[in-house]
């Protein structure tokens, strides 16, 4: 297939977790024999961020961790879709584009043969109701949304008539187990603090059981207010600030154990939905710890994939378990990995979206490749 995606950025991932899972399905697309263009906003707030902050030496670092990772820019006033969509088998646009950019690739479809898919991966369609609404789907052939819930709410709303759930998942080229040299450190966070949706939480499951068990501990991320940098250096806490995306594995492999600390709206109005960071986690082989989160559709089975704390003395006491017990430690990991690697890789999404693709009407010559060219090998 020739496919085409609008995404806020591929490039950088600064306070942009959507980047992770794109990379990742980008690639196992192009394994697979697809054609493959991104199209991104020039001047994307991420990528100049990203850029003001550490330089535009890491947008070359990143080609060694992806060295096909391409893109391309565009400015709305300067846009032709009829170049740019011309051939097109598969388009998709992500719900950070802008209302306009939705609306126009909606309209031009009308008059084209390719089919168009509206993916959503944030909490917006639940906390900010109002502005997803305006998004104006009423062209798109349907909407992949990464949790069940926020799929029912597309149906329910009636904002499209066909959507699938597609949840995000490790990419196992770059997350995988690396080789454990002597520890660095007991725990190791990575996570954006995130306009205090969790401040409470990081406090109960993470910065208080790190600071009263004398934990040697690191956490990476953006966006930390001042409190937050007092709250960690309190509590004896390097911050390590922004850490690239492709770099999570190697600090992951330097520490004993790591925890998700999910968002409020993930908690309490999506359930179901874990984000990337899990995923990613233990597809590197690190025993995880989690604070509460429903898993309503049964990606995992907790307490085997990684351990659950309902409180803050109930973290510590797994992760006293976790440190002291190697045993346990080990099985935790490698139960983990186990379970991304037989249902939660980016290939594995990539099955799915071409199992849409052929619901949609896709030619299957031109969806199953790999598939059809194995075929012919082996005759």
């Amino acid at each position: 297939m020739n496919i085409t995606l609008f995404y806020h950025s591929i490039l950088s991932d600064w306070n942009h977790g959507n980047a992770h899972f794109l990379r990742g399905v980008v690639r196992e697309l192009e394994e697979r024999g697809h054609q493959v263009k991104v199209y991104e906003p020039k001047d994307g707030w991420s990528l100049q961020n990203l850029i003001e902050g550490y330089g535009e030496g890491k947008l070359e670092e990143l080609k060694t961790y992806y060295p096909n990772v391409s893109t391309n820019f565009y400015t709305l006033d300067t846009l032709d879709l009829d170049k740019e969509l011309k051939g097109a088998d598969l388009v998709l646009v992500h719900e950070w584009s802008e209302h306009e950019l939705v609306k126009r690739v909606g309209e031009h479809s009308k008059e084209s043969d390719y089919k168009l898919l509206f993916h959503d991966t944030h909490h917006r369609a639940i906390t900010e109701r109002e502005s997803m609404a305006k998004y104006d789907l009423s062209n798109y052939d349907g909407v992949l949304a990464f949790g069940q819930v926020i799929r029912d709410l597309y149906l329910k709303e009636g904002w499209t008539e066909k959507a699938w759930t597609w949840h995000e998942a490790a990419d196992t080229s770059v997350f995988y187990p690396h080789e454990r040299k002597p520890y660095e450190g007991d725990l190791v966070w990575i996570g954006n603090w995130g306009d205090e949706e969790r401040t409470a939480e990081l406090h109960e499951f993470l910065i208080n059981p790190v600071k009263e068990l004398g934990l040697k501990a690191k956490i990476y991320g953006v966006r930390y207010p001042e409190h937050a940098r007092k709250a960690l250096a309190d509590a004896g806490i390097e911050y390590g600030g922004w850490l690239p995306n492709y770099k999570a594995a190697e600090e992951f492999a330097k520490h004993k154990v790591t925890v998700h600390v999910p968002r409020r709206p993930y908690v309490e109005a999506l359930p179901g939905i874990p984000t990337i960071r899990p995923f990613e986690a233990m597809a590197c082989g690190i025993p995880l710890i989690s604070s509460p989160w429903d898993d309503a559709e049964n990606l995992f089975t907790p307490g085997e994939d990684f351990l659950v704390a309902r409180t803050g003395e109930e973290m510590k006491k797994h992760l006293q378990t976790i440190l002291s017990d190697a045993d346990k430690a080990k099985e935790l990991a490698e139960h983990g990995l186990q379970t991304i690697n037989n249902r939660h890789t980016c290939a594995h999404r990539v099955d799915e979206l071409e199992k849409v693709c052929e619901e949609l009407g896709i030619d299957s010559s031109k969806i199953y490749l790999v598939q059809k060219e194995q075929v012919l090998h082996e005759e």
